[in-house]
């Protein structure tokens, strides 16, 4: 291990020097970023990086806790913890329903207006804190946006209903500790040009 962060340790000192938006596009740093991808990451985000369920797809433009440089090498740095609350002790199944059709709603799906209307308080008072009045998200919480099609858990009714009664947990662990600060810069370059892709 000395002698390999002897010889590499130089080289990732170098590119720790270049801001990640330039060094994502650098072959080299690139290369070394994708190894450094596929021995810590891919397990959880896959070898290409487009998740699975609980584990965010990393080459869109859609970020819990934000796609630019900086905060996606926070990311990787100092991980994550997420906490969806559990509203089962608390709610009514009814509610609970009404909650499921109105975030089916805001992300577009037909759903009974009635519905809707009455799921629309529930909503206010108790997810829009997190997830914003329509649903648009919130980064500096990692909370998601619900108004769109992109669903980190599933998208079907029983998985959303699932949520809102039991909630989530979801851990992205740190990596500085185990890559140390300059493979982490490397890293995050490589992750940053994912969804920079033309």
């Amino acid at each position: 291990i000395d002698a390999a962060e002897e010889t590499y340790g130089k080289i990732f000192a170098a590119f720790a020097a270049i801001p990640i938006e330039q060094l994502s596009r650098d072959p080299a740093a690139l290369a070394a970023g994708h190894n450094l991808f596929v021995n810590n990451c891919a397990q959880c985000h896959g070898s290409d990086a487009r998740g699975a369920r609980g584990f965010p797809n990393l080459t869109d433009d859609e970020w819990l806790y934000g796609g630019e440089p900086a905060q996606i090498e926070a990311s990787i740095k100092g991980g994550h913890t997420g906490v969806m609350p559990a509203f089962g002790a608390g709610l009514p199944e009814e509610q609970r329903n009404l909650l499921t059709d109105y975030v089916l709603h805001l992300a577009g799906r037909q759903i009974d207006p009635a519905r809707v209307e009455a799921g629309r308080p529930l909503f206010a008072l108790n997810c829009s804190a997190c997830h914003g009045v329509n649903g648009e998200g919130n980064q500096l919480l990692g909370a998601a946006k619900l108004a769109n099609e992109i669903w980190l858990h599933g998208s079907s009714r029983q998985v959303i209903f699932d949520v809102i009664t039991n909630g989530r947990t979801n851990q992205m662990p740190a990596q500085e500790p185990v890559l140390g600060a300059d493979r982490v810069h490397v890293l995050a370059a490589y992750v940053y040009s994912l969804s920079k892709r033309e």
